[in-house]
């Protein structure tokens, strides 16, 4: 996914075309507010006592996009990348980490990592219909519903990564 590029949603499509062009627009517009920073910008928190910072972020959703599509809806059983969230919890009940750099931590590292489980969601959409189940917390979940909330779950952090851009370098409306 080029970070020059953010594709616009149509205006009349189907009920999955809307849902996988709004996912892939907020997943867009994370890789562009992220982009054109020094390591040091990423890596800047938004304001005390938040510790939240650009690079954070792109870990986390790697974490989400891999918890979501993969632990949940594909049912396998893979490790977290990232070490998770202090206070326990494995990124399976919605407690996924990345939020923590460590000393080496990259753009160029977490991009990849990110852009990664991205494709690998897009995989493990692609042969299943919207009203597919799987299991989740001791009940059943849809494709569907993992969509409408990864979707608000991107739109959520975007709105926190223009905070943080804006504070960053004072650049807006990216």
């Amino acid at each position: 996914m080029s970070t020059s590029e953010r594709p616009m949603p149509p205006p009349l499509a189907d009920e999955r075309t809307s849902l996988e062009s709004w996912l892939d627009f907020y997943r867009a517009t994370l890789a562009q507010k992220c982009a054109d920073l020094p390591e040091k910008g990423l890596r800047e928190a938004a304001a005390a006592p938040s510790p939240i910072t650009l690079l954070g972020l792109l870990q986390h959703l790697a974490e989400v996009e891999r918890n979501w599509f993969r632990r949940v809806l594909a049912q396998e059983d893979v490790p977290p990348l990232f070490a998770p969230p202090a206070g326990g919890g494995d990124g399976t009940q919605g407690h996924a980490g990345g939020w923590e750099l460590a000393e080496d931590s990259t753009h160029e590292q977490a991009l990849a990592r990110w852009e990664a489980e991205v494709a690998t969601a897009r995989q493990n959409c692609a042969a299943r219909a919207l009203d597919d189940t799987s299991p989740f917390m001791g009940g059943q979940v849809t494709l569907r519903w993992i969509y409408t909330h990864m979707i608000g779950e991107y739109a959520r952090h975007c709105g926190h990564a223009d905070l943080i851009r804006e504070r960053v370098d004072g650049r807006t409306g990216i």
